[in-house]
């Protein structure tokens, strides 16, 4: 027992290390987990691009659902360089169509 007493006027409060109420938790609390959570899916929606090779990597994302966090780094940085390496590719120049042969200049 404590010598702890609220002022007057003040809602009635449990003393520094004393349980909630006059016996506890109430019935049917659960009392909180200090263990990390298990792996959950973010729930976070996937919008299709059009280009395949884009979306099956967004769809690799999925892959870290499953996986603790530590784990996640490898999905990312599998996933960024698919992003760039499909990024790079549109920066470099179409290979030249094949067209009617050019005549030879006349000396």
């Amino acid at each position: 027992m404590s010598d702890w007493m609220p002022e007057a006027g003040t809602p009635p409060v449990s003393p520094p290390g004393e349980p909630d109420g006059p016996t506890g938790p109430g019935p049917g609390a659960v009392a909180p987990s200090h263990e990390p959570a298990g792996p959950a899916p973010l729930g976070v929606g996937r919008t299709p691009t059009g280009r395949a090779e884009v979306d099956a990597l967004l769809e690799r994302l999925a892959d870290a659902d499953h996986l603790p966090a530590d784990g996640h780094t490898e999905v990312y940085e599998d996933v960024h360089r698919g992003l760039k390496d499909a990024l790079t590719s549109l920066d470099a120049r179409p290979a030249a169509a094949p067209g009617p042969p050019r005549p030879a200049p006349h000396p």
